[in-house]
């Protein structure tokens, strides 16, 4: 019998849910073509509109508004680039401001020179400064800029307050991005309410299939060099490319769970992350949480223990069948400083030592308690006395 294994790393991926592998399946033998206009091909169409309505749901967006992409990477990298937006006035996006925080996919991924790209600082808390970011906008030329700022950061769960950062972008004449990949399904998103002109989002955090994700991009602001992947006359020639049937459904159907979730859903995480965490602060009372001073999503908890690497607490963990990560899980699986912690200010040892543990749909309370039991055998091992030491 294979031993019970306990899964929190949802930030990383969370596993797909049970009706959408149902409902991806069912797609997986749907024969039409969505672009061919027999009746096979409208039934596929069909079931793509049906996708974009569930997901635009989620955050407040029209259905026209969606354009499905192969996740947010690709969603990132389409819309952070000259030309890909434009202001109220119809002025293109000539520059780029993003916050020194952000994915790795919108910090390297965007297609701006680095004398049209800028870096946000944000606070200790990991919150963006308004203050600096009122202070670029100001000092940029000509043309429209875009401003990219993570609604939700994936290593500490900070949420950055998105609508403060509207208020500043609208009266500058700015266009506003969020990559919400880690926000949506787990916190409210009304773009419309937020401010937003853009957002990226990512169907595998959602509990739907990896590969599948969606560029949503509010009606006027689309800018003639928008597309990245140009061809055929998919998704309203946007993104070229048969589109990915099955992806598509099952990002629709995670969508439409979440959004019909979320208002019991994300308490029930907020207590297990606060369990966890209580937990943790009782078995090593020196420990640091990253980002308590802010808002933080609901299900993520990060932390590191000082002398206590994360390469080392996490092959323990996983030996005892809990797997964590130690931040991103975009680094080729190694254990790397994280630039997030940094932008922080948070000390390099202690940096090394950043354990994140997230939790989702299919957590429970027993996932809290073989966590805390791991946990506890993983500081025995490595304290003597009271006095941590690196195995």
């Amino acid at each position: 019998m294979a031993p019970v294994r306990t899964y929190l790393d949802h930030n990383a991926t969370s596993p797909i849910r049970p009706e959408v592998l149902a409902a991806v399946t069912d797609a997986l033998s749907c024969l039409g073509n969505p672009s061919s206009v027999h009746a096979e091909g409208r039934a596929a169409r069909e079931l793509v509109e049906r996708a974009r309505a569930q997901v635009a749901a989620l955050v407040g967006a029209r259905p026209d508004d969606v354009t499905f992409t192969s996740g947010g990477t690709e969603a990132n990298a389409t819309v952070l680039r000259p030309g890909s937006l434009k202001d109220e006035g119809g002025r293109a996006a000539a520059s780029l401001l993003v916050c020194a925080t952000e994915h790795a996919s919108v910090l390297s991924g965007h297609g701006f020179s680095a004398d049209r790209a800028g870096e946000l600082a944000v606070g200790p808390d990991g919150r963006i400064d308004l203050g600096a970011l009122s202070r670029a906008l100001a000092e940029q030329g000509q043309g429209s800029t875009i401003v990219s700022v993570q609604g939700a950061n994936s290593e500490t769960g900070v949420v950055q307050p998105l609508s403060e950062v509207a208020r500043i972008v609208q009266a500058s004449g700015g266009i506003l991005h969020s990559d919400v990949v880690q926000l949506a399904g787990r916190s409210p998103v009304d773009m419309p309410s937020l401010g937003l002109d853009a957002a990226t989002l990512s169907g595998h955090k959602l509990g739907a299939p990896a590969g599948i994700g969606a560029l949503v991009i509010r009606a006027g602001r689309a800018g003639p060099d928008l597309p990245l992947i140009r061809g055929g006359g998919q998704e309203g020639r946007l993104r070229a490319g048969t589109q990915n049937l099955a992806g598509i459904v099952g990002f629709g159907i995670a969508a439409e769970i979440a959004a019909r979730e979320l208002a019991q859903e994300a308490p029930r995480l907020a207590g297990l992350r606060d369990r966890a965490e209580r937990e943790v602060l009782r078995l090593a009372p020196e420990a640091v949480v990253f980002g308590a001073g802010a808002a933080r999503l609901p299900n993520t908890l990060a932390f590191a223990v000082p002398g206590l690497s994360a390469e080392t607490a996490l092959m323990s963990l996983d030996l005892d069948g809990v797997a964590v990560s130690s931040g991103s899980a975009c680094s080729s699986g190694k254990v790397a400083p994280s630039h997030v912690l940094a932008a922080m200010g948070v000390p390099g040892d202690l940096a090394r030592g950043a354990i994140r543990v997230s939790f989702g749909w299919n957590s429970r309370e027993e996932d809290v308690i073989r966590f805390s039991q791991a946990f506890e055998t993983l500081l025995r091992r490595l304290y003597d006395r009271g006095r941590a030491y690196a195995a």
